[in-house]
């Protein structure tokens, strides 16, 4: 890389970071990224628990209050979705193969557990923290390998995952599927694989997900089959948007029947962050909406209808 095109990249990551560190966001290394999820703040002041503890504490001893959230990619994403609360328009590039900087996965995860910390250390003394659940939270036991950017961009994805297992973690890893080479050569498979899927076809992907790969939906392709044929635990989640991805439940259930998924989530658009920028507070659906969007979805995949969280808008479809 030439010396102006090294400063044109550290100007694009400095400008990023600042945007981040407004948000309350914890900078890890070169590339990585922690933010304190709102459940888990309001978990810990004994204000109710996410979806993700409602649906899984039964299958995976998840607890709000012991999650740490987290992207060893945060500036890097191969899509620009509309409804991203990010502020999409400061991506550095699609993938991190020709990135200088690649920080190891140990390094990472310490200093996603350092920020972490720092971040929760606000609520330490506040007069309805619950001491026990804030102490328990120092030591997260959840990595939910998502948060901003696109995970499997990180080169060292597999690695990471097993440093996290290492450790004692469970593992939610969650992606686009533009990179099924890096999920086709996982040597460690995470608790769960969640799989985004927001649109049954190639022109509403290319609406909602504004890919900027030209082979966008070979690449999503690639990553359907390879899931057809994981075994491991995996999930595929709809995020809803009202006027933009909200029919053709049929092509829907073809993509999903084909990945044979333990879980499908159908969840709700909320109108948060840069997102409001791109749409309207009409495009997020209400409850009901979700319940009806699951309900045509489901009557071609003949689902268990497993759960429902009215607070985050989303339904749990499971086959198990």
């Amino acid at each position: 890389m030439d010396e102006r095109s090294n400063n044109a990249l550290h100007e694009k990551l400095e400008l990023f970071k600042k945007t981040l560190k407004r948000q309350h966001y914890g900078i890890v290394g070169d590339h990585s990224a922690v933010k304190v999820c709102e459940w888990t703040k309001k978990s810990i002041k004994d204000q109710g628990v996410c979806y993700k503890e409602k649906f899984y504490y039964n299958h995976y001893g998840i607890q709000s209050h012991t999650c740490l959230q987290m992207s060893p990619a945060a500036f890097f994403c191969p899509n620009r979705c509309i409804y991203c609360w990010r502020a999409i328009e400061q991506t550095v590039s699609a993938d991190m193969t020709s990135f200088p900087l690649m920080d190891e996965p140990a390094s990472i995860i310490d200093g996603c557990i350092q920020q972490h910390r720092k971040l929760l250390s606000g609520l330490k003394g506040y007069a309805g923290t619950n001491m026990k659940k804030w102490e328990e939270a120092q030591n997260p036991k959840n990595a939910a390998i998502s948060l901003i950017g696109e995970p499997t961009a990180y080169p060292l994805i597999s690695d990471l995952i097993k440093e996290f297992h290492r450790r004692g973690f469970t593992t939610f890893l969650v992606t686009n599927g533009q990179f099924p080479e890096r999920l086709e050569k996982l040597e460690e498979r995470p608790t769960q694989l969640y799989l985004s899927l927001d649109a049954p076809n190639p022109e509403i992907y290319r609406r909602v997900d504004c890919p900027t790969l030209p082979d966008f939906w070979d690449r999503l392709m690639r990553t359907v089959e390879f899931l057809s044929a994981y075994d491991g635990r995996k999930c595929v989640r709809l995020t809803m948007i009202k006027g933009y991805n909200t029919s053709n439940w049929e092509e829907y259930a073809k993509l999903i029947e084909r990945i044979n998924p333990h879980f499908v989530e159908v969840k709700a658009y909320m109108y948060l962050g840069f997102s409001r920028y791109r749409l309207k507070e009409e495009n997020m659906p209400y409850h009901h909406d979700i319940i009806e969007y699951a309900s045509k979805l489901n009557e071609y995949l003949n689902y268990n209808w497993a759960g429902e969280d009215e607070r985050s808008r989303v339904v749990l479809l499971s086959r198990i």
